[in-house]
């Protein structure tokens, strides 16, 4: 019964992220840069100034759809972030070329995370069907295989986290380095970025609770 009640915080704790996340984006998206430096431009002059000229920044449709394409190799920042000059925009956009900076340097959590994706892939696919397959039939060694596959996934979000973590601190330095921003909008800047990885955190402990709730059903059934 512990275990449910973790979980069920848990999920609260990850819906409560998901709503800071967009209300301090919407927040902090009404108020410029002084730099005036939209999304765009900040991404651009931080792509250039670290040596990724031939890196494209493309806008996409979508709300927080900002991603670093590693295999094409290009920043896609949503509309809001790419057009305007706020403080939510240019944050999200720095953040994203700070994963371009990690690709460029072999930055070794991100380089383990390419490596392993394929199989996680398959793996996350694949260990739900097993998981449910073992419980509707009770085939322990059937659930025993699925929490195999199971964990695969969840190493792969909590090799998420330092990535994120270590892409946001690059931007935050670079950002007052080269002036994209002023020292009072820092704080600003690290709102904006915490509240986005709150949820890669929430994400996370979801995963870890589930895999723990599976291993102990998995654990007592092999004790009967």
């Amino acid at each position: 019964m512990g275990m449910y009640i973790l979980i069920i915080i848990a999920f609260g704790f990850s819906l409560w992220a998901q709503f800071r996340v967009q209300g301090t984006f919407r927040k902090w998206s009404d108020v410029p840069a002084y730099s005036g430096m939209t999304g765009y431009d900040a991404a651009r002059h931080m792509l250039d100034s670290n040596g990724l000229h031939d890196i494209p920044i493309e806008p996409v449709r979508g709300a927080l759809s900002d991603h670093y394409d590693p295999i094409h190799r290009v920043v896609r920042l949503s509309e809001p972030v790419y057009y305007e000059n706020s403080i939510s925009a240019i944050s999200v956009a720095c953040h994203e070329v700070g994963h371009a900076i990690q690709h460029k340097q072999h930055y070794p959590m991100l380089v383990l995370r390419h490596r392993i994706f394929p199989i996680v892939n398959f793996a996350s696919g694949i260990a739900p069907l097993l998981i449910i397959a073992g419980f509707l039939f009770q085939w322990m060694g059937l659930l025993g295989i699925g929490i195999i596959f199971f964990s695969v996934a969840v190493a792969f979000q909590l090799i998420t986290l330092p990535v994120e973590f270590n892409a946001s601190n690059r931007a935050r330095d670079i950002m007052v380095a080269e002036g994209y921003i002023t020292n009072e909008e820092e704080r600003g800047v690290a709102k904006v970025l915490n509240a986005a990885a709150l949820t890669y955190v929430a994400a996370a402990l979801i995963s870890v609770l589930e895999l723990l709730r599976y291993i102990l059903i998995f654990v007592n059934n092999n004790r009967d």
